[in-house]
């Protein structure tokens, strides 16, 4: 039976059992268990390798143990063991990050799991399902790590969930743009499933050959943190099966519920590719972290600030950020003044605003910029929809090759030198230049559209509705001014 089968064979049981509710609890129950059977399999490599290894959590709750025999615990026996035994004792795991770090990684995996399923023998059917799949075969590896890229767009279905998925052509674009080079860190502070993580593990595992070093390198330079326990556990997994023995780099929390004036160099990265979350609010308090005239309980804004402030003084980043931010002023004017200060941003691309869809139709752009000297101009790229493609949607995403175009644009390569890639660009159809006086004399509305298109009529609701909140923005600045203008002459009379 193929891999696929498989999976679709797990999900159909699954709906059988009363416990489990809709995608999102399947995936949860689905994920831990995963991460228990590809853990076994990197541990059973790591006794092959080493004299005397130890497993990090006791024996009896490594896979082989009480899952591989399919005769082996079933009924309420099998839902005893794991909802009083095997979840609990995970969860409250002794496992320093120093002393046992792939036990630290199994206990935050497990910090926020839950056995869904009610009904014991429906899940032995689903473990003996699961042992289908062999985990130390490397081919059957990289087969599922094909479909694992289905299992996380599943996600997209799973209400609230689809927020964490980013389409895999859009990460992939923003890593080989990017390039990271191993030696440096790299970092995802708003990491969902470890899509942009995954892509840059592909591109640094490929640098490595055969030496020790360049491998301990390797494994040292994922970072990502991740607000919620699903994602953060499908990310964990998509590390192991990437490469990266202990991904204890991996943390589950809220990146921004620190204080940005306490990041030191330590904490500073050579590289941030990220989608952070748009169109949310941060919990009350989260903004008393940010300066005083930049605070805003608006996500995007905040992982913005904290981006910048997180990458050192020859850092570079790619971000996915919506239209809202672009035109938005108040606050958002202060951070972008502060972005253009601080930093080269030397390319906006915009994307197709079905890009995301159907989960949001919210026009949105990928912000590269460096560090440590400030912008003098802006190049603007416009990806197209593919010809006879009106939008994008589930079943016709975005694929890489529509951005074959930019990329050749951009003059990208990974045999050409950072400072010299971008040399020899030229105004098309698609891509045209802003002079950062520009910027400035329009109060820093990075919302810049494309001179070589003429007006287009748009019927999408919320793209309308940003354009008719930026108009009364527009409109109240113009009162203010009046007002402004009115009070001072009644002050000279």
């Amino acid at each position: 039976m193929s891999i696929s089968s498989v999976i679709k064979s797990i999900q159909d049981i699954m709906r059988k059992d009363a416990g489990v509710d809709g995608d999102a609890q399947r995936l949860g129950q689905m994920s831990w268990l995963l991460f228990l059977k590809i853990f076994d399999a990197q541990e059973e490599e790591l006794e092959d390798e080493q004299d005397n290894y130890k497993s990090p959590i006791p024996t009896r709750y490594l896979w082989r143990n009480w899952a591989a025999n399919s005769q082996g615990m079933t009924g309420d026996e099998l839902l005893g063991f794991i909802n009083n035994n095997l979840i609990p004792d995970l969860k409250t795991l002794t496992a320093p990050i120093d002393s046992n770090p792939r036990g630290y990684v199994v206990k935050e995996a497990f910090s926020d799991a839950f056995n869904y399923m009610k009904n014991g023998t429906l899940l032995r059917q689903v473990v003996n399902k699961l042992n289908e799949i062999d985990f130390t075969s490397s081919e059957e590896r990289h087969l599922f790590g094909d479909l694992y890229e289905q299992i996380l767009k599943d996600l997209q279905s799973a209400g609230n969930a689809g927020e964490f998925y980013t389409p895999r052509a859009v990460t992939r674009f923003i890593v080989q743009m990017i390039n990271p080079q191993l030696g440096e860190s790299v970092l995802d502070p708003a990491c969902g499933t470890g899509g942009f993580l995954a892509c840059s593990a592909d591109l640094l595992s490929d640098q490595v050959g055969g030496d020790t070093d360049k491998y301990n390198l390797f494994q040292e330079s994922l970072r990502g943190v991740e607000k919620k326990q699903l994602p953060h556990l499908l990310c964990t997994t998509n590390m192991m099966l990437h490469g990266i023995e202990v991904p204890k780099n991996i943390r589950h929390g809220n990146t921004l519920s620190k204080q940005l004036s306490s990041i030191d160099e330590d904490d500073q990265v050579d590289v941030v590719v990220s989608n952070p979350p748009f169109g949310g609010m941060e919990e009350d308090g989260i903004e008393k972290f940010f300066p005083a005239e930049m605070q805003t309980r608006e996500t995007a804004d905040l992982f913005l600030q904290y981006i910048v402030e997180i990458l050192n003084e020859k850092g570079r980043a790619a971000v996915v950020l919506p239209d809202g931010t672009l035109f938005g002023e108040g606050v958002k004017t202060k951070i972008k003044k502060m972005l253009l200060e601080e930093c080269n941003l030397h390319t906006l691309v915009r994307l197709p605003n079905s890009v995301f869809a159907p989960y949001t139709s919210i026009k949105t752009n990928i912000l590269f910029f460096e560090k440590g000297k400030p912008t003098k101009e802006i190049w603007y790229y416009e990806v197209p929809l593919p010809e006879g493609v009106k939008a994008f949607n589930k079943t016709k995403p975005m694929k890489l090759e529509d951005f074959a175009a930019c990329t050749e644009w951009w003059g990208e390569g990974k045999n050409i030198k950072a400072k010299t890639k971008r040399k020899n660009r030229v105004e098309n159809e698609f891509a045209w230049k802003v002079d950062i006086q520009t910027i400035i004399d329009r109060n820093y509305n990075l919302d810049i559209k494309n001179p070589h298109v003429g007006e287009q009529i748009n019927h999408d609701p919320e793209e309308l509705l940003a354009d008719y909140d930026k108009q009364q923005q527009d409109i109240q600045r113009l009162r203010n001014q009046l007002k402004g203008i009115l009070s001072e002459a009644l002050t000279q009379k």
